[in-house]
């Protein structure tokens, strides 16, 4: 992409008060990321959610400079980005709403890898969560699948590590910019996971200033990378069960390992099997079955003659279609391949299979019925 539109989007990701959401809304507005900086204030406060102070904010704040040094930063560092508009940006990211413009990253960038798994746990990790997280992994290992984590202590990092131990992809989301690495003593990890074609990224450019909400941002991503999020060991409240809370707002997979009803670590996975927010699993078939990695893909042998789906049109045709073409699609390809958002495309598919069109299977996979 041409480095001056990297200047505009990475200019808008610094701009006070507009988010990501905010900030694909101007964008679609006003037809490119650059009208952003072009239009008039008069203009821009007509928009939804701006209005007349934040539109003439953003005429007045200064940020090209800014984005002018942090380009020429990343080109120094070997930093790459990924912008939302991109082939190679996370596709399973981008159907979510408040997905990042765009994301900073040293190393591979297989971020659309068929199988994608988030693994997330306490920073006070137990000998039991260190188990259960190794034998996952290891067992998963034949379905060379990538693993995301936090490369915080405890769960994170033992994730990371067996992910390596397994001649596994392993991808590294930060809350804080990439040159700035904690805890320090992860750096090494961090470079481990960058020489074995792994990758470290975050949506913080490098002026970023530390805050604490930037953590929970962090967890949206790892949960919207990933085709399901497990939950190894977490208290009742943490990083980990915030990251669950995400997944199921996208309506993602999320699992969790049971435990000891009197360990303070396994009660938050117990909370989320009791309120049925997770999965309960015990081992990585657990996983597969969820996954739909344990069986041939299905393959429907029931005729639909034309006559019975004349009454369907508009984006239920186009989901019907997709199907047709292909024998079985996972809901964040559907979404990505008809570009209906994924809330929208879950309503879509439920209509569908209410009306005996469709049917659905474990891990959110679909065809025809």
């Amino acid at each position: 992409m041409h480095s001056q539109n990297n200047l505009y989007y990475i200019a808008t990701t610094m701009l006070p008060g507009i988010g990501p959401v905010l900030a694909r809304q101007l964008i679609s507005y006003l037809g490119s990321v650059e009208q952003i900086f072009k239009e008039s204030p008069k203009n821009l406060a007509k928009i939804p959610k701006i209005g007349e102070t934040l539109a003439q904010y953003i005429k007045e704040n200064n940020v090209m400079q800014q984005a002018e040094k942090e380009f020429l930063f990343i080109q120094k560092n070997n930093i790459h980005i990924a912008i939302y508009t991109d082939a190679d940006y996370p596709h399973r990211l981008k159907n979510c709403d408040d997905a990042p413009l765009l994301l900073y990253y040293k190393g591979n960038n297989n971020f659309n890898h068929s199988k994608i798994i988030s693994i997330v746990g306490t920073r006070s990790a137990t000998e039991y969560g260190k188990r259960c997280c190794k034998e996952l992994i290891a067992d998963l290992q034949k379905h060379n699948p990538i693993v995301v984590s936090g490369l915080a202590m405890g769960i994170d990092i033992c994730a990371h590590k067996e992910a390596l131990k397994n001649g596994l992809e392993t991808i590294a989301v930060l809350g804080t910019q990439l040159s700035t690495v904690t805890p320090a003593s992860h750096i090494k990890y961090a470079r481990e996971i960058i020489a074995h074609k792994g990758t470290v990224l975050s949506e913080c450019h490098s002026q970023t200033i530390y805050d604490n909400a930037l953590y929970v941002k962090r967890n949206r991503i790892i949960a919207g990378m990933s085709d399901i999020t497990i939950i190894v060991e977490s208290k009742t409240r943490g990083g980990a069960l915030i990251t669950a809370e995400y997944a199921n707002q996208y309506n993602r997979d999320v699992a969790a390992f049971p435990g000891n009803i009197y360990n303070t670590y396994s009660q938050g996975c117990n909370m989320l099997i009791k309120q049925n927010k997770a999965h309960l699993i015990e081992s990585a078939q657990d996983v597969e079955r969820i996954l739909n990695w344990d069986i041939d893909a299905h393959t429907s042998t029931k005729t639909i003659q034309k006559q019975l789906f004349v009454d369907l049109q508009g984006e239920e045709l186009t989901v019907f279609s997709l199907l047709q073409q292909s024998k079985e699609l996972t809901i964040d390809q559907i979404a990505t391949q008809s570009n209906i958002p994924m809330s929208k495309t879950s309503s879509i598919l439920l209509q569908l299979e209410f009306k005996g069109y469709i049917q659905a299977f474990p891990g959110k996979r679909f065809s025809l019925a």
